[in-house]
């Protein structure tokens, strides 16, 4: 149906590339040709002030459910004002030893306006409908729990 690009780039800026000396920093072009100054994570020697995979993969959850609860809630005539989700990814070592992000907690908190408000069980609906048809949650393997109000 779609097809969805992202260049990374990487060169090495030091003179050693062993483990502890090699930089992180890299960028990523995207479709659209933003480009965005990426890093690992600082657990794993990276730039804390640049985004990395870890991040970027719980904020690809948290903006597709956002994405596809907005959708949801308009198709039932609802007005979204704001919506915020402070989500947080966990990893933990699967029964390999590997690292992986096992969980995803997303934590929407969704404001309405407009004359027509859902009740709280039609917010729990569209919030369970959202997971449900959210492409990323979908094309993953890890938990993903979402607390709403």
């Amino acid at each position: 149906m779609s097809e969805h690009r992202a260049t990374t780039t990487w060169r090495r800026q030091t003179v050693s590339f062993a483990y502890d000396d090699y930089n992180r920093g890299h960028e990523v072009r995207f479709g659209g040709g933003q480009i965005v100054p990426w890093s690992g994570a600082p657990e794993f020697k990276g730039d804390a002030e640049r985004p990395n995979p870890e991040e970027a993969f719980v904020a690809s959850l948290s903006t597709c459910h956002m994405l596809t609860f907005l959708a949801i809630a308009s198709r039932k005539r609802f007005t979204v004002d704001s919506y915020d989700d402070q989500a947080v990814g966990r990893m933990t070592k699967n029964d390999g030893g590997k690292l992986w992000v096992s969980h995803v907690i997303l934590r929407p908190r969704v404001a309405f306006g407009g004359e027509r408000k859902p009740s709280a069980e039609e917010i729990a609906e569209m919030h369970h409908l959202a997971h449900e048809n959210c492409f990323i949650a979908l094309s993953v393997k890890t938990d993903v729990t979402v607390e709403h109000e």
